[in-house]
């Protein structure tokens, strides 16, 4: 695992295959970073299923509303909620979304973002300026690689935890 320099703003995320480790990016999108780690302390992102997956793309979770576990796991509604709190603004930067990034997933309205996100398989600089990129994988990009494809999925890999580093 890499070296966390700063634990309150790194999330860990647990995959079947092993931890993504992921610095936030505060000084970017402090509103985007400051939902990522509220939602993983409640625990609301963990059982999450990678609803969207598109090889070559990226793949998108984060869905607390249809896409957990507990709750029945909705294939044709996953993707279409958020959680209980409100909307966020857009906080588009100069950050291009190169592999690794992570990004708000949002509807067509720029300031849709809740919970959802995506982890860019590899560069796709058409996004830059029009999704917040709020954090990037700084370990562990290899088991990105291997969440399965679909969309959605036919068995959804799931994170298994979501956690900051400062609470792990």
């Amino acid at each position: 695992m890499a070296e966390i320099t700063d634990p309150e703003n790194t999330i860990i995320i647990e995959l079947k295959d092993g931890p993504v480790v992921i610095e936030l990016l505060t000084d970017v999108a402090p509103k985007h970073a400051e939902r990522m780690k509220e939602l993983a302390r409640a625990g609301k992102y963990d059982n999450v299923a990678f609803h969207r997956v598109i090889e070559g793309f990226m793949a998108q979770t984060g869905d607390v509303q249809h896409a957990n576990m507990e709750q029945d796991y909705n294939p044709g509604r996953a993707g279409t909620g958020g959680s209980d709190l409100p909307d966020l603004p857009a906080e588009f930067s100069k950050l291009p979304h190169d592999r690794g990034t992570l990004g708000a997933a949002r509807s067509m309205n720029p300031n849709s973002a809740n919970s959802q996100f995506f982890i860019n398989f590899k560069d796709n600089h058409f996004l830059n300026g029009q999704y917040t990129v709020y954090g990037r994988v700084i370990s562990g990009m290899e088991h990105v690689d291997k969440i399965a494809r679909g969309e959605p999925p036919a068995n959804p890999d799931r994170m298994i935890s979501v956690k900051v580093a400062a609470d792990a």
